[in-house]
């Protein structure tokens, strides 16, 4: 019974230790230009995602956010970059010490890629690469910096 309990424990404690770990990546980021904030969450089915919460003034047009206009469907150039995702679907995967199986969308190019983030020793720092055709070494990495809103 005793050996039952420190088994449960442990479980527990590492699965504890797991959850931490996956969740370091939530929070608000500024992108590597610093003219956007974006926030990391944990979505409901478990996976990680990326919305532009804040864009400096200095790019508005006319007033207002940019609109995404380098979107390949017509019908969605003229939303707000503000409140768009722009990543979905990262899992951490404990092996690899990373988020991947992510997508991220560049409305700077209007191209979307697949991508993976990982993060060093610092907790301030998110590295992340987006790349084309399921070849990591055919992309382009950024680093995005924590911040508060």
């Amino acid at each position: 019974m005793k050996n039952l309990i420190v088994i449960f424990l442990f479980v527990f404690t590492a699965m504890q230790l797991f959850a931490q770990k996956s969740e370091r990546i939530t929070g608000i980021w500024w992108n590597d230009e610093k003219t956007s904030k974006l926030e990391v969450k944990k979505e409901a089915n478990g996976s990680y995602s990326a919305t532009i919460v804040y864009i400096i003034p200095e790019k508005y047009e006319n007033g207002m956010p940019q609109k995404d206009t380098e979107n390949p469907d017509p019908k969605l150039r003229d939303r707000s970059r503000l409140g768009l995702t722009i990543m979905t679907g990262l899992r951490y995967d404990t092996s690899a010490n990373e988020w991947n199986g992510g997508r991220i969308y560049d409305p700077q190019s209007g191209k979307t890629y697949d991508c993976y983030v990982w993060m060093e020793d610092r907790n301030d720092m998110l590295f992340m690469k987006g790349y084309v055709v399921g070849i990591r070494w055919l992309g382009k990495s950024t680093e995005w910096t924590r911040t508060t809103l």
